[in-house]
């Protein structure tokens, strides 16, 4: 059996199902009334959450009906610390959502594990506002811990919480007296990946197809993707725009 930190790992990913397996379904379902009425699902993230906004966006076997949510100044890549600023910054948030316009049948993921500060606060609040359904991808311990930057959290405008049992801190290694090894973006990863299984699922149930990308690394990946770009990129700017 594996120990050490692989164990811990794993320990973590059990701990997540027990707790938001019925939120998973429950946002699964959420997702899927959106794809049925031709909405999109709009995903928004700052800092390393970027790389979940990455992970449901134009990806192998992932939604094409899903919009990014974000701006430029929260990268870390280009300047680590005016991202950490940018993200703190209050108007952010609420500048990115008026600029995308999300409205029902439309549904907005927002991934935080502490949800505490404004960005990932003000695209859900006002997602919420628009009649929007919100789902957290958070972790609430670790919110709990967390600095409170922002009036509310991000669990305070969701109309549904996915737990990623991220521990206060991030990092899980050693036990005890954790310096390295963060995991809450494989925890944050895994909770999308199961969601997204929970969604082919019960759309399989209801006869509906969804609109899922191929990769483009495989025979004919291209080909079907195009009628899927046909389909979607005059609603998501991100994809590279209207075809000419």
């Amino acid at each position: 059996m594996p120990e050490g930190h692989p164990a811990l790992v794993r320990a973590l990913l059990d701990d997540l199902d027990e707790r938001s397996a019925k939120p998973i379904g429950d946002a699964a379902a959420l997702v899927l009334e959106a794809i049925a009425a031709d909405g999109l699902v709009h995903v928004g993230g700052a800092g390393h959450s970027l790389a979940l906004v990455c992970e449901t966006f134009y990806r192998a076997g992932g939604l094409a009906c899903v919009r990014p949510l974000w701006d430029p100044s929260v990268l870390p890549l280009n300047d680590a610390l005016a991202s950490t600023d940018a993200e703190r910054r209050p108007g952010l948030g609420l500048s990115v959502v008026r600029a995308a316009d999300p409205s029902p049948p439309d549904v907005a993921v927002v991934f935080s594990t502490s949800g505490r500060n404004p960005y990932p606060v003000e695209i859900a609040r006002e997602c919420a506002a628009r009649g929007v359904p919100v789902i957290a991808v958070t972790s609430p311990e670790a919110s709990r811990h967390a600095a409170a930057r922002a009036e509310s959290r991000l669990t305070d405008h969701a109309t549904v919480v996915v737990d990623t049992a991220v521990p206060p801190g991030d990092v899980v290694h050693p036990p005890g007296a954790a310096r390295t090894a963060a995991a809450s973006t494989i925890l944050a990863a895994y909770a999308w990946t199961r969601l997204l299984a929970e969604l082919h699922d019960l759309a399989a149930g209801r006869g509906l197809d969804l609109p899922c990308w191929t990769s483009a690394n495989v025979p004919g990946g291209d080909e079907r993707n195009r009628h899927l770009l046909e389909r979607y990129r005059h609603r998501v700017p991100e994809l590279g725009g209207p075809p000419d």
